[in-house]
């Protein structure tokens, strides 16, 4: 469930490569959103299996479901954002994601993010790249633009809105989509409509 920002890039975007072919990077939003809990910005991480160890690629990532992460973390978002204005629109599609084990890190990420574009009314095209490319020569490379460690200038400003506990730790920019759409529903896409008028390639 990638940060608002990464969505402001689908928007800005005709069309986004998604890199499969690189060597999976850990610590990153591949596997991990944040989201506003009672405590402030919580981080949800899914546990991944890499079958060839640190050279394992994107594309080969699997989900680790022994411990039944997904049932724990829909405990987490609902505990977040059950008094969210928008939550008991949306929940009944975001929910089934976090009902059953998938196998793969992509086809979870993917089949989420559709569902969050489809929603919001993003229409850009998302592929898959065919190969690593080290530096795209016609493309716009931003594989490495977001990070939960850094942030990159992006995008300068997140105008503030309503959060469910804001009054408690103030207004936190950037998290997960989730915190978006939970809050703000149909005027998500305005929002982020603004946010990538300030990307420049």
């Amino acid at each position: 469930m990638p940060p608002i920002a990464y969505f402001a890039l689908l928007e800005y975007s005709d069309k986004v490569i998604i890199e499969q072919y690189e060597t999976y990077q850990k610590q990153t939003y591949r596997n991990r959103c944040e989201i506003y809990s009672e405590k402030g910005k919580m981080a949800l991480s899914i546990p991944v299996g890499k079958p060839e160890g640190n050279r394992t690629k994107t594309k080969d990532i699997l989900i680790f479901n022994q411990d039944k992460w997904y049932k724990k973390h829909w405990r987490a978002i609902e505990t977040a954002y059950l008094s969210a204005p928008f939550f008991i629109y949306y929940k009944d599609e975001i929910e089934p994601f976090f009902q059953k084990p998938y196998e793969q890190l992509l086809d979870f990420n993917l089949q989420l993010t559709q569902t969050f574009c489809r929603i919001i009314g993003i229409n850009t095209t998302i592929i898959f790249s065919d190969d690593y490319i080290k530096t795209p020569g016609n493309s716009v490379d931003y594989r490495t633009a977001l990070s939960p460690k850094k942030q990159v200038g992006l995008i300068e400003k997140f105008p503030e809105y309503t959060q469910v506990f804001d009054l408690k730790h103030g207004f936190i920019p950037n998290l997960s989509i989730l915190d978006l759409l939970f809050n703000m529903g149909p005027d998500s896409y305005d929002y982020i409509s603004a946010l990538s008028d300030q990307i420049e390639s």
